[in-house]
């Protein structure tokens, strides 16, 4: 198992938005994460910044082609094409990364 996090920032207006689409993910879009090894996963929000913060646990063993998997899901792409709208990503984020994925520098069990 692999403990990962990622942040990036929600748009000043659309939080509100953010947070409503998130009180109802949709039963597929949950179903694919779960099928991509993810387990354990959160997303926090900080304000007045409006930053966000996911953390998950990977228990799979192919994390590349288990999100690969995850964007080819016709019901992932639907949700992210209503989420993306709300997401504003730092622009410090590595070639190919929506959400800036971070390094864990401390954790205890």
């Amino acid at each position: 198992m692999q403990r990962m996090g990622m942040c990036l920032r929600l748009k000043p207006d659309k939080v509100a938005e953010y947070k409503r689409l998130h009180a109802a993910v949709w039963p597929a879009v949950l179903a694919r994460i779960s099928a991509s090894n993810i387990r354990n996963y959160s997303i926090y929000l900080k304000q007045p910044e409006n930053l966000l913060f996911g953390c998950w646990e990977y228990h799979g063993t192919d994390f590349a082609a288990d999100m690969a998997a995850m964007a080819a899901d016709p019901a992932t792409q639907e949700w992210w094409a209503v989420c993306i709208p709300c997401q504003e990503p730092f622009e410090t984020r590595a070639e190919g990364e929506w959400w800036a994925m971070m390094e864990e520098v401390f954790h205890l069990d």
